[in-house]
């Protein structure tokens, strides 16, 4: 199916998966504007073309991570990857995340991601209530250091996707979920930190990381989940050792 487009002036070439996992791509032309984003493409294409495109935004300025799909091979949040930046030559090849069921078009299941994130144990369990005082954390302190270098992951997923190992081997936790099980590790507040280890310490936990670091390359937000899987492979070996966990 061609899409033979009615704008005047430049246009782009794009493929956008329509589908579930059976499916295929399908072409549209669309106008090609100053400073467009890919989800500006994808959101013209549903306004102007396809209005039962199935896709998923919320913020449309880089802080939600919704908008992430893969653009012409890679995991990327849309709303932040500029057009003009993408190479001129070729079509602008759109589909969902990869490593994750397809519901519908450019959406993807998370349900597989956020499970995974449970079974390494990243709910926060206080020791403390609300009456007592707060710890004293000195910012300067390596567990300090090692909770602040994680902890910003919104859990978009797209390390996830770009996780050559989940391709192979389903049961892998995968790099958000072991990179909040490092920041629990080093949380002095968590009340079960040793259960953390227990959980991403199996075969399908942080020892089946191959060091690949395609998940730290493509982190939006710069985070190297690849050095917090180190640092738990660090923490189990230390602790079979009969040492600390530093």
């Amino acid at each position: 199916m061609a899409d033979a487009g009615t704008a005047d002036g430049p246009v782009l070439d794009v493929r956008i998966w329509r589908g579930t996992e059976k499916g295929a791509f399908v072409r549209y032309e669309v106008p090609a504007r100053a400073n467009q984003t890919v989800l500006d493409v994808v959101t013209w294409v549903q306004r102007h073309r396809e209005p039962d495109l199935a896709y998923r935004f919320a913020c449309r300025v880089g802080v939600c991570g919704s908008c992430a799909m893969t653009v012409n091979g890679r995991p990327r949040w849309t709303c932040r990857t500029h057009v003009k930046r993408l190479p001129a030559h070729r079509p602008l090849v759109l589909e969902p995340l990869r490593n994750l069921p397809r519901i519908r078009d450019l959406v993807c299941d998370l349900e597989p991601f956020f499970a995974r994130w449970e079974r390494a144990g990243g709910r926060f369990v206080p020791t403390a209530t609300r009456r007592d005082p707060l710890p004293r954390i000195a910012p300067d302190s390596t567990a300090r250091r090692a909770v602040d270098a994680g902890i910003e992951c919104i859990n978009c997923a797209v390390c996830h996707a770009a996780c050559d190992v989940l391709a192979w081997r389903p049961e892998y936790l995968g790099p958000a979920p072991l990179n909040r099980a490092w920041t629990l590790v080093n949380d002095i507040r968590h009340g079960a930190r040793e259960e953390v280890l227990d959980r991403t310490s199996g075969d399908a936990g942080c020892h089946a990381c191959h060091s690949q670091a395609s998940c730290s390359e493509f982190c939006p937000v710069g985070l190297a989940p690849t050095a917090a899987i180190a640092g738990l492979k660090r923490a189990s070996l230390w602790r079979l050792l009969g040492g600390s966990r530093a």
